[in-house]
């Protein structure tokens, strides 16, 4: 599928082969070259934008029935595809084969989701002060999207903005990370295959710098769905030329907190998973763990062994391994650099702490699932998103502390709590200040629930009917209404 899709663009319903520079995609399991992709030109991406506001007429008047069969069909394609999806997605972004999959199959639920929620668009009549004036509060697609997306979760993450926007009545152009460009051009091709009009769906690939700025400047997007850093996210909030709806769905740094009331097993399975799922590479990661004095021994060590005892490998050659390679020498330094970092400022190695050994991990960005204990608020672990297989685990006294330390971070996208005393359950839980808080349970997003983010972490929502709201304007038509003619 690779070769086929590469170098290639998809704009009004026809591939097309990009004109501007050639950009290598590796394996980052093994540091070959896949394939390349075009970086996308001014023209290319500007017959994009215009195929996406052609369509977008009919599209937006069609039937939401159609829009909604339309969108069924598409998650039918995904489905039936899902075994070649997956294998492309763990050659370009290293996770497991199973694991890719999954995500891949959470697409085409996406689709289903949204396809229903097609056909749920409802409107109101607001009561007025006298009774010959109605007020209709209608909902509208807003134009055409530019979505711009991360490489961490390639196939889910386009997903949900693509899904809503189509569902809304939407157009879109689609802009993927460089590490992970096939992922996207293959759901392209299931929008063809699942005959979605051209123009409605569309992709082009490059740098975001290049090709997502663009997308953001120009005067024919009407709405920006971002998902990726902080840092970014306020660069396109803030270089935006004309007043644009935005999504930003940006950095976690997210907290786990443990009192002495929790399931200590449960806890410690739930913090192996949210900790080193795909790496640490997700936004929804725990990030920092704080745990009371009096537990926080027998949790700690429990998690050091949990930890080593995940499965690292080459997602293609091991394709039910626990881990496998991160996605690129970025996010591999960073986490080096946090570790190096707390280790200097006392903090204690529990468990991994450098590269798995073996000529399988030679060539590949690989780093064994760490676990550091000891932490303090001075060091880089429990202040900064780490996006990598790390975590840092701190003891703490009294439940307030707990929720000070949790909430001292500018971010505000998810947060985790174990306990079975459901006085600590609420007291925790109506204090964190995030826009998900999981107890007992490390699932902070489901698919019909929204989810997003509050503070530094970004603005809007995903998942859930507020998840295709966000591609809506609301419009008010109030009429007063006279005496019936005599008939």
């Amino acid at each position: 599928m690779i070769q086929e899709l590469a170098g290639m663009l998809f704009v009004d319903g026809v591939w097309r082969r990009g004109e501007g520079a050639q950009i290598p995609v590796e394996n980052p399991a093994t540091g070959e070259v896949l394939g390349h992709v075009a970086s996308a030109t001014g023209p290319e991406i500007d017959a994009a934008v215009s195929a996406a506001r052609k369509a977008f007429g009919s599209w937006s008047r069609l039937a939401p029935v159609e829009r909604s069969k339309a969108l069924h069909r598409l998650g039918e394609a995904v489905a039936a595809h899902a075994d070649a999806m997956a294998r492309t997605m763990t050659l370009e972004q290293g996770k497991p084969l199973n694991e890719a999959r999954g995500e891949v199959l959470k697409l085409a639920e996406a689709c289903h989701f949204y396809a229903e929620e097609a056909v749920r668009i409802h409107g109101e009549i607001v009561p007025n002060t006298t009774t010959d004036i109605d007020s209709l509060v209608v909902r509208e697609p807003i134009g055409v999207v530019g979505a711009i997306t991360p490489w961490n979760y390639p196939a889910e993450l386009i997903g949900w903005k693509l899904c809503g926007a189509l569902a809304a009545g939407c157009t879109i152009v689609i802009k993927p990370a460089e590490l992970t460009p096939f992922t996207a051009l293959a759901i392209a091709r299931m929008a063809e295959e699942a005959g979605i009009p051209a123009g409605v769906v569309n992709v082009v690939t490059g740098p975001g710098s290049k090709v997502g700025q663009a997308l953001v400047e120009h005067s024919g997007v009407d709405k920006i769905a971002f998902t990726g850093s902080s840092a970014v996210g306020l660069r396109i909030q803030q270089s935006c030329p004309t007043i644009k709806r935005l999504s930003l769905e940006l950095g976690g740094n997210c907290p786990l907190i443990v009192t002495a009331s929790a399931d200590i097993d449960a806890a410690v399975k739930g913090a192996a998973r949210r900790s080193f799922r795909n790496m640490g590479q997700i936004c929804i990661a725990i990030n920092r763990i704080y745990v009371q004095h009096t537990v926080a021994d027998d949790f700690t060590a429990r998690l050091g062994r949990a930890a080593d005892q995940l499965v690292i490998g080459n997602g293609i050659d091991l394709p039910d391994a626990d881990v496998g390679a991160m996605a690129s020498a970025e996010p591999l330094a960073k986490t080096q650099d946090h570790l190096a970092d707390a280790l200097s400022k006392g903090a204690r190695l529990v468990a991994g702490g450098g590269a798995p050994q073996g000529e399988v991990f030679a060539r590949g960005h690989f780093f064994r699932p760490t676990v550091v204990a000891d932490c303090t608020h001075a060091m880089k672990v429990m202040t900064e998103e780490t996006f990598g297989p790390l975590v840092g685990v701190m003891a703490y006294d009294g439940l307030d502390e707990a929720i000070e330390l949790a909430n001292d971070t500018p971010y505000g996208l998810a947060s985790y709590l174990y306990a079975r005393d459901m006085d600590e359950v609420r007291h925790v839980s109506t204090r964190l200040d995030y826009g998900n808080v999981a107890v007992n349970n490390v699932d902070a997003g489901i698919m019909n629930a929204p989810y997003g983010g509050r503070k530094q972490s970004g603005v809007g929502y995903e998942h859930g009917r507020e998840g295709m709201l966000e591609y809506m304007n609301f419009k008010h038509v109030r009429i007063r209404y006279g005496e019936p003619k005599a008939r």
